[in-house]
């Protein structure tokens, strides 16, 4: 049992999180509303969420990926909920796989630019893991207010018929069901997967619909006729499958995932899964509220692992970030996370929880290196407030450190995946795996804080910059003006660091309950376990 004091008052402020993600969530999963949602239903189409609680394996883990996409973002179009897409990785016919279902309910299913950026990550998922991808399309294309933000780019719109491509070549299954319109560039996703089925009446597939092939060439059409799955079934041969409902159309999808030849995999090594010894719930008191006080991060490890047994790397070197091996459900994994305890160093100088110094560089470095060399996937925990700053650091080769551990962290060649569950600061946030180094997945606590530095220290620098700034051109500040200041600052850098505001724009996957860390986990162990192409480990040149 914990020895934290606070451990009740921490497992309150905890709960009281989850207890906003869940409404936020509940008002997200209501796409559009509930107008759109019966607008829906009167075509006879089901939701997102209901075509994809039908297709998955109910016996089997849903992981959703970017709920969050679009959250508290353009408001004066009213709104994006989750990105106006509805994705995550789940089981079909027992075979893992992305599925991405558009939400029509969300402005007809249109793209805004974090639409392409959440599709672009579901493809990546499956690129990365070489898992099955299944569309489930209903889509009425680019939204043309912001078409400027969507269409042109390299990471934009364009880019995912470009990947249907790379994937095809790559041998990953790509499934199509058309269940709404498909239109303009948008047609070509369908047509470059490898099977595509058509719902009778309301799926269609057109570069031109009814309205623009009148105004363009005169020719009068109806939606149907131009582009239905009789049309694309019978005469254009587009399509493979017609069905007179979607329940059919989301059966044979069944039918065609349970044929999939399977990809040798990694070989990642899994033994028999053994529960920790701690609840995992036991994690919500450990946390402190606030992300401010020292806790001890072997506690938190040792709510994830197995048997609760953490078989540690250098135990007395480098203490603030701590390096073992164990295993998470049954998968041998390697852990590197950040320890928030303030600990003497052997030379009997105090060490900050949190702050990355040369030795835990050092130590890190080594150990990221180690598991490369025997095939083990990392797991990053991060609470980092960045590096050590001053002249005993500098003259001590802190950057030289920091960029050997940054070295080993981006030419990892096994699968990363991270947690955020506190602060994630400054180049703390890179050399612990942050979104800038490729981790397979990423995924944030509710107590998650990212940014450039702490926001009491960024408010206060840029208070002194406005304040300098504003004294030049002659105006006078008074201690009440500069009070005010500085709550404006804190509460919009406040703001940018929630995890919401990451969520939002896909810094993480998503906002997950500390309990489930353990399940998500395995789960993308189990992902990156699909792709046996595993590149040789080199580290190029760097600072010895």
């Amino acid at each position: 049992m914990s020895l934290n004091i606070n451990f009740n008052k921490n497992e309150d402020a905890m709960k009281m999180s989850l207890s906003r993600i869940k409404q936020l969530k509940t008002k997200i999963e209501e796409g559009g509303g509930k107008k759109a949602i019966e607008k829906q239903r009167d075509k006879n189409k089901l939701t997102p969420r209901e075509r994809i609680e039908y297709l998955k394996d109910r016996d089997k883990s849903f992981i959703e990926i970017g709920a969050f996409a679009g959250y508290d973002m353009y408001e004066e179009y009213g709104g994006c909920p989750a990105g106006g897409t509805v994705a995550g990785i789940g089981y079909v016919s027992g075979r893992q796989c992305v599925i991405v279902a558009n939400d029509q309910t969300v402005k007809a299913g249109a793209w805004f630019p974090i639409t392409g950026k959440k599709n672009l990550r579901m493809q990546e998922i499956s690129m990365e893991n070489k898992l099955p991808i299944i569309y489930l399309v209903d889509s009425a294309g680019v939204f043309l207010p912001m078409q400027d933000e969507i269409f042109p780019d390299k990471e934009h719109f364009g880019r995912i018929f470009r990947n249907n491509a790379k994937m095809s070549a790559m041998g990953i299954s790509q499934i199509a069901a058309v269940m709404g319109p498909c239109v303009a560039g948008g047609a070509y996703l369908p047509i470059m997967s490898d099977e595509t089925l058509m719902v009778t009446g309301n799926g269609s597939i057109y570069l031109a619909g009814p309205y623009l092939v009148k105004a363009a060439i005169g020719e009068n059409i109806d939606s149907e006729t131009l582009g239905g799955a009789a049309t694309h079934t019978e005469i254009s041969g587009i399509a493979d499958y017609k069905f007179d409902n979607e329940h059919e159309c989301l059966d044979q999808i069944k039918k065609i995932m349970s044929k999939l030849g399977k990809n040798p995999s990694a070989g990642f090594n899994r033994a028999t899964s053994i529960a920790p010894k701690t609840d995992a719930t036991h994690l919500y008191g450990i946390f402190p509220e606030g992300n401010n006080s020292p806790y001890d991060m072997l506690e938190v490890i040792k709510c994830i692992v197995d048997d609760s047994e953490f078989d540690e790397f250098k135990m007395d070197y480098g203490k603030s970030i701590l390096c073992g091996y164990a295993r998470i459900d049954g998968w041998a994994v390697g852990i590197v996370a950040n320890q928030r305890l303030n600990i003497k160093n052997k030379k009997g100088e105090l060490q900050i929880g949190g702050v990355i110094y040369n030795d835990s560089a050092d130590k890190a470095a080594r150990f990221i290196m180690n598991c490369n060399q025997k095939k083990i996937p990392l797991i990053f925990l991060q609470d980092v407030t960045g590096f050590m700053v001053g002249s005993r650091s500098e003259h001590s080769g802190i950057i030289k450190d920091g960029a050997k551990m940054v070295n080993a962290v981006a030419n990892s060649v096994v699968p990363k995946i991270t947690i955020i569950v506190g602060n994630s600061y400054g180049a703390g946030n890179y050399a612990m795996c942050g979104k800038a180094y490729d981790p397979r997945f990423i995924f944030a606590w509710p107590s998650a804080k990212i940014a450039v530095m702490g926001g009491e220290q960024a408010a206060k620098t840029l208070l002194q910059i406005q304040v300098a700034s504003l004294k030049t051109k002659g105006k006078e500040i008074t201690p009440e003006d500069e009070q005010k200041l500085l709550s404006e600052i804190m509460e919009r850098y406040e703001k940018q660091t929630s995890p919401y505001y990451a969520a939002a724009r896909l810094w993480v996957d998503d906002i997950i309950d500390p309990a489930d860390t353990r399940k998500i986990i395995s789960e993308s162990l189990a992902a990156a376990n699909n792709n046996n192409e595993i590149a040789d480990f080199k580290t190029g040149v760097f600072q010895v």
